[in-house]
């Protein structure tokens, strides 16, 4: 990060230079870390710029020029997830700022860190990566602006864009420029009137004209999408003027040995030294365990299978108790690992069996668990155990909760997790209770979550411990009416529930819902109703957490009358007398 450390290295130049919407943490669950560590590891000096003032380019100087290229991305978020909420007011805090503090990058981080790189080295190839550019690498539907953007690498001007999970991607990049050749070609990449190869399958996307004029071809773009990236060997273009947008097919996920030797790598598990204030994500997450990526749930707000893909790529067993055995011996470390998991805990190890054709599904979990889908949860439970039994290890959790449809699978390893790795609070998602909304979110039946909870209450009972189930709850989502709202709270004050804090819908660039609530259709082209402005959206969310004393009147002789906000509490915490203790 500094020419001081350059100079302890013996480097007089470096390859690579990373720029970065959040602060530097060393920790394999920050992106920047992960690749910079990986690009080191196959001998390219890399270097990390975080949140450079983007009114000089003094701070990307600071190391001088990279001799390949600049990699950027905004952040573990969306620059403008990051600053603004569901209703577009400001935000006041960033977990990914020393010190917490909003404002320390800007919005559209990578269009502004790009156009500053350009400032600072002239003909510097410029790669962007990270959500904010992967989710907008086609046209896409923008929440703050409200209407249609281009592909980003046209906005940006930048030369690639890498989508979904870069380290193929980016090391070839690396070793292509390294030799002199202008990169092409590379799975996982975009870029701008670059010739399809001969002989290769490419579907074409409605282009951005087409799509200004018909809001309906976002739906079917963003579908195409999806299925492009699960399927996997498809090149795919879209037209956006007189330019061709070109997407290379997705980078193949990494096998498990890559997987085992990408988290085997040195990280401090901390943030830079350079830093005087804490790093509140740093807190979140330092004693956690990445245990495998993708997620098969699919679910339609969601953009983690369009990031990561829907097939599960899980390091081994071995790896995972090699991780647990560093972090025993590092200073400071209490023996409490608050996670081994990953978008959902109980899908580690998870395999597909499919072998005969291309899967038509949108999702491995919905409308019912495939038949391909194969999960061992037990040996999931088993590695847990093992972990807990570590010298230095007190307590194994697993924060990034459990997918409950799954869990129901396996009663006896749900009675494992329940038992002994959830504390006091578990997380799971059921969103909603009305099963035409559920439907629309690729969301299990709620029939499942009202037996999940029973088996959790009896079980809770048996073991005589004080657990509270955390679930996530939605308002505003595509499709949902103001009597839909009722029905949730309805349910909620049967249970005596009371919720402090409920997420409404924001439409991410790239996710089937977000194409929903800007075409207002179903993805089978049926009309649904959308609470589009910031009143229809305010209101459905106030049924569920009233916020004013004058909202709390409007309701008071509806079925959300027992909800009540505590907007200050931990996120959806929920605790009332159906709440075993």
């Amino acid at each position: 990060m500094t020419r001081v450390e350059m100079d302890r290295l013996g480097w007089d130049e470096l390859d690579v230079l990373l720029v970065s919407g959040d602060a530097y943490v060393d920790h394999p669950s920050f992106a920047m870390a992960l690749l910079g560590r990986l690009l080191i590891a196959h001998g390219f000096r890399t270097g990390i710029v975080t949140q450079p003032r983007w009114d000089t380019t003094r701070d990307l100087l600071v190391m001088g020029r990279p001799r390949l290229f600049a990699g950027i991305g905004a952040g573990a978020l969306d620059s403008m997830l990051a600053h603004y909420t569901a209703f577009r007011k400001k935000r006041s805090d960033d977990a990914y700022t020393p010190g917490g503090l909003a404002g320390a990058r800007p919005n559209r981080a990578c269009i502004v860190y790009t156009n500053l790189v350009h400032r600072a080295f002239p003909g510097l190839p410029v790669v962007l990566g990270g959500i904010e550019a992967s989710l907008r690498r086609i046209t896409h539907y923008d929440f703050w602006s409200d209407k249609l953007r281009k592909p980003i690498i046209l906005d940006a001007k930048a030369d690639m864009v890498v989508y979904g999970m870069g380290e193929r991607a980016l090391v070839k990049i690396a070793r292509q420029l390294e030799q002199g050749v202008d990169p092409s070609g590379i799975c996982g990449t975009v870029m701008v009137d670059e010739p399809v190869p001969e002989g290769v399958e490419c579907e074409e996307l409605p282009s951005h004209e087409a799509m200004l004029a018909d809001p309906f071809l976002l739906m079917q773009a963003t579908l195409t999408m999806e299925r492009l990236v699960h399927q996997g060997n498809k090149w795919a273009t879209q037209k956006v003027g007189n330019r061709t947008v070109v997407l290379a097919p997705p980078a193949a996920p990494l096998q498990q040995e890559e997987m085992d030797g990408l988290y085997a790598l040195p990280y401090a598990r901390k943030a830079h030294p350079l830093y005087s204030k804490n790093i509140p994500a740093e807190a979140m997450i330092r004693d956690s365990i990445t245990s495998h990526r993708g997620c098969g749930g699919g679910c339609s707000f969601c953009t983690l299978a369009l990031h990561q893909g829907r097939r599960i790529s899980s390091r081994s067993r071995a790896s995972i108790m090699h991780e647990v055995d560093r972090m025993a011996r590092m200073p400071g470390f209490k023996g409490n690992i608050s996670d081994v998991g990953g978008p959902s805990a109980n899908m580690w190890g998870g395999w597909c069996t499919r072998t005969k054709g291309p899967c038509q599904r949108s999702s491995c979990m919905t409308p019912t668990l495939c038949s391909h889908f194969r999960v061992d949860q037990k040996a999931h439970l088993d590695l847990l155990r093992s972990v807990r039994q570590r010298r230095g290890i007190r307590n194994v959790r697993v924060a990034s909760g459990v997918r409950f449809d799954l869990a129901l699978k396996d009663l006896q390893a749900l009675t494992g997790y329940l038992d002994d790795f959830v504390g006091g609070q578990l997380k799971i998602a059921p969103e909603h209770v009305c099963d035409h909304i559920l439907r629309l979110m690729r969301k299990p039946g709620h029939v499942l979550f009202e037996r999940f909870l029973d088996i959790f209450a009896r079980q809770a009972a048996r073991a005589g411990k004080k657990q509270y189930v955390i679930p996530y709850l939605m308002s505003g989502f595509p499709g949902t009416t103001d009597k839909d709202m009722h029905a949730l709270a309805l349910w909620l004050a049967k249970r005596g529930w009371r919720p402090r804090q409920v997420q409404c819908f924001i439409p991410i660039p790239g996710a089937v819902a977000t194409a929903m609530f800007y075409t207002r259709r179903a993805p089978d082209g049926t009309r649904i109703p959308v609470a589009t402005t910031d009143a229809e959206r305010i209101r459905q969310h106030r049924i569920l957490v009233p916020s004013q004393p004058s909202d709390r009147r409007m309701h008071k002789h509806t079925p959300g009358s027992a909800c009540k906000a505590r907007t200050k509490r931990p996120r959806h915490h929920l605790r009332g007398k159906g709440t075993p203790r």
